[in-house]
């Protein structure tokens, strides 16, 4: 890891002049990231309340732990308390088991107004025995169809896992458990607008979508097997709250987020974020040619092309 390296690095300059091993380390901490801090599992009521069908959610262990409850009649959803400007958000998930094709778990990141900033997380179920395709995208301005599609190296219906966004000036970086499955670089610089100026809330939800989330609609849900239930702890959020119309994080600059090691990925991250693409990777609008003869600008600052 970065930390452990810079460490080696220190006992080996121990004996170098002041000034250079400075500049040295100075060089070292631009250069590579580190993993995000370790979420906090909190009680749902502290960051969280529900939306809609109420009593399609169940509260156990105090409030620690929530399950959302899908049948033929409704689904149901959260949102946060609080908007934010930037931050880490996680959530602890354990999706549908067995046969959930049809169904939709989500959990996203998304601004109030019509030019709409949105970070998605979707979980597509499916028939038993094959496994969850977890969709990511990424709205700035209004603008969406940056469709990535993977299948998880896991069945998270067994146990629980974790989703994190990290989201700064810089970079938005999907984890799944530690790993980055996903990068959105800040390209305002090329065209491409990025997120960073409208607060945004946390949302997630349980859904029937067998119009298109199972092979393309192919598979539909099969009722008899209802209710559904995704499983939800942790419900951890380390953000700049604002208010819905703010335009600055009025703490910039100051939070562990926004430090010099944040801006990038390192080595290690990038080697596994190249393994997701590799083996795991079903979808990336950055190579439909068929829908982008032009590949869009992002994709190669983000490096899947």
């Amino acid at each position: 890891s970065a930390q452990h390296l810079l460490g080696a690095m220190r006992v080996r300059m121990a004996r170098l002049p002041f000034t250079l091993c400075l500049t040295f380390l100075v060089m070292a901490t631009v250069t590579f990231g580190v993993p995000p801090k370790k979420s906090v599992d909190v009680p749902f009521g502290r960051n969280y309340f529900p939306t809609w069908a109420f009593d399609h959610i169940k509260y156990l262990r105090g409030g620690s732990e929530v399950r959302l409850i899908l049948d033929k009649y409704t689904g149901t959803g959260f949102q946060s308390k609080g908007s934010y400007l930037f931050g880490h958000f996680s959530m602890h998930i354990k999706m549908v088991p067995g046969d959930s094709a049809g169904t939709v778990t989500a959990f996203y990141l998304s601004s109030q107004n019509s030019e709409h900033d949105e970070i998605d997380f979707e979980f597509l179920g499916n028939r038993t025995g094959q496994p969850y395709i977890l969709q990511t995208n990424v709205f700035t301005g209004g603008k969406g169809n940056r469709e990535q599609r993977i299948n998880l190296w896991f069945d998270p219906s067994k146990n629980y896992h974790s989703y994190s966004v990290l989201w700064n000036m810089y970079q938005i970086v999907f984890f799944v458990d530690d790993v980055p499955i996903r990068v959105f670089k800040n390209s305002k610089d090329i065209g491409v607008k990025f997120p960073f100026d409208q607060p945004m809330k946390i949302y997630s939800s349980l859904w029937n979508a067998d119009d298109w989330a199972t092979r393309g609609g192919l598979e539909k849900t099969n009722w008899a097997n209802a209710p559904f239930v995704a499983s939800y702890r942790g419900f951890h959020v380390d953000g700049c709250e604002a208010s819905v119309n703010a335009k600055f994080c009025e703490t910039q600059g100051k939070r562990w987020w926004d430090q010099r090691e944040f801006r990038d990925l390192d080595a290690k991250q990038y080697k596994r974020l190249k393994w997701v693409r590799k083996r795991y990777t079903i979808y990336n609008y950055c190579t439909d040619r068929v829908r982008f003869p032009v590949p869009p600008p992002e994709c190669r600052r983000d490096r899947d092309i």
